[in-house]
């Protein structure tokens, strides 16, 4: 009953690896989030540079929308040096950790349930896995969703202001204080709803693709059930590192449209009158640039997927592997 529950890494690989197999019970939570937050927090940091280019991209009028990720990321530099390409991160990093620790607890907790449950089932591996971890991915989502989308909307109004027809802050504190003041407390939940319809089954598709690409990742290099050799640690973390890739490039390229809509309704106030809307949105976007807007961006939200996702599978495992309860 309880190796139904270990983590999708083991379950994947069809073998008894002690340091992989490492579910919710055997976790010090203390530890756990502790040593999360301060290693998930380097990553942000190191990836949020990504976030801004890609932010910018997507939102900006005339040349700078068509130009490249790595243009656009020299221009902030010139104009703006080393700060301007980590705009909002104190914001987004401090904001992050109520968030994370929901995000995480959710994850671990749902994808236990649902090993447990898949057992009542006649379900392959692959299956189980893929279910387990697409629940999982999606109930994470679901339930950190309305405690980010606030946090998104200062974070990448943050980013933007410098940018013509963009406002300027003076902080986090000030955008809150603008935005409820023009709009209410809505004007923080901006995109909520194209959140909550879209980001929550991406999420699943992330765990399900990662889930499902490890699984056959192993399958390949002769890890099954009947196996009795147990993979190398750097064999274990190739195969994770290349599952994660696979899992935030597969993401990406199926995510980016309305990732673009989503950032301009949260960021944007030249609709004319009334509220903006994802219509609205929409509209304005294919005016300006035709279908291919939908992909502003692109180049650096797969960079930064692709990477999140490898650097955070790596991170989060190893995070595990150190939170492991003292026996």
């Amino acid at each position: 009953m309880a190796a139904a529950a270990d983590t999708s890494e083991a379950s994947a690989a069809g073998i008894a690896l002690a340091e992989a197999n490492i579910n919710w019970e055997r976790l010090d939570k203390t530890r756990f989030h502790v040593i999360g937050a301060i290693l998930f927090t380097a990553q942000q940091g190191a990836l949020h540079p990504t976030a801004v280019v890609k932010t910018r991209m997507q939102v900006a009028e005339g040349g700078l929308a068509h130009m490249s990720g790595f243009a656009v990321f020299r221009r902030i530099l010139r104009s703006d040096g080393i700060p301007g390409i980590f705009r909002g991160f104190g914001t987004a990093a401090v904001g992050a950790l109520p968030g994370r620790v929901l995000a995480l607890t959710s994850l671990e907790i749902s994808k236990e349930m649902t090993f447990k449950y898949c057992e009542h089932f006649d379900l392959s591996e692959a299956s189980q896995i893929a279910i387990a971890n697409g629940i999982a991915g999606l109930m994470s989502s679901i339930c950190s969703c309305s405690y980010f989308v606030p946090l998104d909307v200062i974070c990448q109004r943050l980013m933007v202001q410098g940018l013509p027809g963009m406002a300027t802050y003076r902080g986090p504190f000030d955008v809150i204080n603008k935005v409820v003041r023009t709009e209410g407390i809505r004007g923080l939940y901006r995109g909520f709803g194209i959140t909550m319809l879209t980001q929550s089954p991406a999420s699943a598709l992330w765990w399900s693709a990662y889930g499902g690409a490890q699984h056959a990742i192993w399958r390949s290099l002769g890890y099954g059930n009947d196996s009795q050799t147990k993979p190398s640690q750097s064999e274990l973390v190739v195969v994770q590192v290349t599952a994660g890739t696979i899992a935030g490039a597969c993401s990406s390229i199926i995510t980016t449209p309305v990732d673009t809509i989503k950032t301009r309704l949260q960021v944007m106030d030249n609709y004319g009158k009334g509220r903006p809307s994802v219509m609205k949105t929409t509209r304005l976007l294919l005016d300006e640039d035709g279908w291919r807007g939908f992909y502003r961006g692109f180049g650096p939200r797969f960079l930064n997927m692709s990477v999140w996702g490898t650097s955070m599978i790596v991170t989060y495992e190893l995070i595990k592997r150190l939170s492991v309860k003292s026996e």
